[in-house]
């Protein structure tokens, strides 16, 4: 063993903005003890070895630009801590996630970096860390590092704890949009919006599914006589009780006829052109395993298709094909479903696979034994064999459904009440009305699966996320409620109460996280310091809030990131440049200024800054603020405050005594500074900058000079 070693001092996981870019990232601190001193040979066969357990090294795909000219590098025998970040995005990249973000940088103690890394989710990346830094030591020890296994484990994390593609094509769609999504629990419950303007979503249900109509959506004989009561097309059946109570329904309907769960799913025990006694019994068997009872219905010639049907409207259709093998004469039906059909790339058993594999189950060799053969059997050259006839529906026909058929889907839905359905429809031409061909609708299904229509095996991928965000939050629905957020070194508690009483004098219920306490409208929920992430996340997932105040110090920008992705307004108040944060490796001005640039960065474009005018080091960040600028101070006759004035913008400051709201030629007097209690308590030396911060992002939500006058004289700080 080499005497190199790699160890993690610490490892932050920043939820939210932060100071390296506005995603959750995991900033590890890393010791490299002896690696920067080994001889250039040394370097490069360990990189040899690399390239072979870890080819992605040499050629890194789309999503980790930070990664370029590594390659050149190491071949040139220059060692570079920026090697681990690289081979943890790529390990992450190859488990199946973008590679995202990433960066290194070196710190005041030899052989001590940050290495900054995009968090997926925080339990993955740190195993991607842990597998980068085993990669690295095996390499320099002369071993070659199992990397199959690290991105099978990598990739077995992801399935387990990152948001399945259904869930994730609707937040990269409300992303897009530039709505906030907060995932509420370990599985896939999302909220979309903050405060009173927020949605849930579980999958492909919001929380407009009624849950009566999600329960009849189960009970396939109850979905079945709604819809046939209100002249939609529907297979005859019913509800049978025994195998032999089967085959007497199945002769009263006429033959052939399918056998299904009542209440199954994924196709599971669906067994379709039945036509004897014996293949009824069987697929009774089957079938009364997958669900509570089971059902015999007349059988629809033609195609499954799925519709899905997203507040009324049709948005994208899949059609489905059975699933055949053809004999070579060589090989048995068991070998040649692995060949043929599991060996196609577009089939797996995770969630992000089109098609699933074809097991050998009874429903399979049932499927079979129609045909007269068993699994061992070795069919002929050229024969062909159907496997399965159903559970295939992936490749999309959205532009082919006939309009006649889509309305049909759309009242189904109705029918049951669902605002989000899977219609599943068997028709022999998607592109003809159903009646003309004895079409019919076979079931309706909530929280339909979107996988099909993302990325079907076959044909145009459909981006259903935006139809289900946009039938959420339709055009003009507000997703948001008026986010503040303040940071500095001092006076943020009190700016932040002051603004608290003036928005619940405006009518608004507005919630306050701060060091002080958590408060919702007249009542406090939490004593104590609640100026923290998870504090500022109660404020906005609580639905009883119009607006939010979430306090922000340094420490926790640099342990936790923000609470919030973006605010209608930012608040830096008072900021002490001298501040000692040597323990976050924060040594200059310029790593000061980078955290309360985080507070800017996160500005709506039709949002606020509010900054002190007094200090020119604030005034910088303006820059990196996407929205307008308030400036406040206690001092009129500041130049740079009369050319912000002068240009159209907002100012607040204290003239003569005289509290002032201007903007361009408007110059709107308020009281006297002497009539504000808050004034005169010594308490709180910066009470004067709070006050003006306060007035100025009142102002800036639009609340009346008139009531921002009297929220303030009326304010008591105790």
């Amino acid at each position: 063993m080499s005497k190199c070693d790699i160890s993690t001092l610490r490892s932050i996981y920043l939820r939210g903005p932060n100071i390296w870019t506005y995603r959750p990232v995991i900033e590890a601190w890393i010791q490299f003890d002896g690696l920067q001193t080994l001889p250039s040979a040394v370097l490069n066969e360990a990189y040899a070895r690399l390239a072979l357990s870890a080819p992605a090294l040499v050629h890194p795909g789309p999503g980790i630009e930070a990664s370029k000219g590594m390659h050149a590098s190491i071949s040139e025998g220059v060692w570079s801590p920026h090697l681990l970040e690289h081979l943890t995005l790529v390990l992450q990249q190859q488990a199946g996630m973008p590679g995202g973000f990433g960066q290194t940088r070196a710190t005041s103690k030899p052989g001590l970096y940050k290495v900054v890394v995009r968090a997926w989710h925080e339990i993955v990346t740190r195993q991607a860390l842990s597998f980068a830094r085993s990669l690295i030591l095996s390499a320099i020890d002369g071993q070659t590092a199992d990397t199959g296994e690290m991105i099978r484990t990598l990739h077995d994390l992801r399935q387990r704890h990152c948001l399945g593609p259904s869930t994730a094509c609707i937040v990269d769609a409300a992303d897009d949009r530039d709505i906030p999504a907060i995932r509420l629990s370990a599985g896939n419950l999302l909220q979309l919006g903050y405060g009173v303007n927020q949605r849930r979503i579980w999958t492909a249900e919001t929380d407009n599914t009624g849950a009566i109509a999600e329960t009849i959506s189960r009970d396939k004989d109850l979905t079945k006589s709604l819809l046939q009561a209100c002249g939609v097309p529907v297979p005859i059946g019913r509800e049978v009780l025994s195998p032999e109570d089967a085959w007497e329904a199945a002769q009263d309907l006429g033959l052939p006829v399918v056998i299904k769960p009542s209440d199954g799913n994924h196709g599971r025990g669906v067994f379709t052109n039945l036509s004897t006694q014996d293949e009824v019994n069987q697929a009774y068997s089957v079938a009364i395993e997958e669900g509570s009872s089971v059902i015999v219905e007349r059988f629809i010639r033609g195609h499954e298709h799925r519709l899905l049907v997203v507040g009324g409207k049709l948005v994208a259709a899949a059609k489905g094909e059975h699933a055949v093998i053809t004999g070579d004469g060589q090989h048995s039906i068991r070998t040649l479903i692995d060949s043929q059909l599991n060996a196609d790339p577009r089939r797996g058993h995770e969630q992000d696979q089109p098609l699933n594999y074809v097991r050998l189950d009874s429903a399979v060799v049932l499927e079979i034994a129609r045909q007269g053969l068993r699994p061992d059997d070795i069919p002929e050259l050229g024969r062909r064999v159907t496997i399965q006839r159903n559970g295939n529906v992936a490749f999309d026909c959205t532009e082919e459904v006939h309009p006649d058929v889509a309305a049909i889907a759309c009242t189904a839905a109705r029918i049951v009440g669902l605002d989000i359905a899977g219609i599943d429809l068997v028709t022999q031409d998607i592109s003809a009305p159903l009646a003309a061909q004895q079409g019919a609708i076979v079931e309706v299904n909530a929280g339909p699966g979107l996988l099909m229509h993302l990325k079907p095996a076959l044909g145009k991928a459909r981006q259903v996320g935006k139809d289900i965000v946009g039938y959420t939050f339709p055009p003009g629905d507000m997703a948001r409620v008026p986010v503040v957020g303040i940071t500095g070194t001092s006076g943020k508690t009190l700016t932040g109460k002051l603004l608290f009483r003036l928005l619940s004098l405006h009518g608004w219920n507005a919630g306050l996280a701060c060091s002080e306490g958590l408060f919702v409208h007249h009542r406090q929920l939490r004593a104590g310091n609640c100026a923290d992430h998870a504090n500022g996340r109660r404020v906005l997932v609580n639905r009883e809030v119009q607006a939010v105040i979430i306090e922000n110090g340094c420490k926790q920008i640099l342990t936790e990131g923000l609470a919030y992705e973006r605010c209608e307004v930012g608040i830096i108040t008072n900021v002490d440049w001298t501040q000692d944060l040597d323990a976050y490796e924060i040594r200059d001005e310029t790593d000061l200024v980078n955290i309360y640039r985080t507070q800017m960065d996160v500005v709506l474009p039709h949002g606020m800054a509010v900054l002190n005018a007094e200090d020119a080091r604030v005034m910088k960040l303006s820059q990196f603020c996407d929205g307008a600028v308030t400036l406040f101070s206690t001092q009129a006759n500041l130049v740079v405050l009369a050319t912000h004035v002068s240009d159209g913008q907002r100012a607040v400051f204290i003239d003569h005594g005289q509290l002032i709201l201007a903007q361009g030629s408007l110059r709107i007097n308020l009281c006297t500074i002497a009539s504000i209690p808050t004034a005169h308590n010594d308490s709180h030396p910066a009470r004067l900058t709070s006050i003006l911060a306060a007035a100025a992002t009142a102002w800036a939500l639009g609340i009346s000079p008139a009531l921002i006058e009297a929220g303030l004289i009326a304010f008591e700080s105790s």
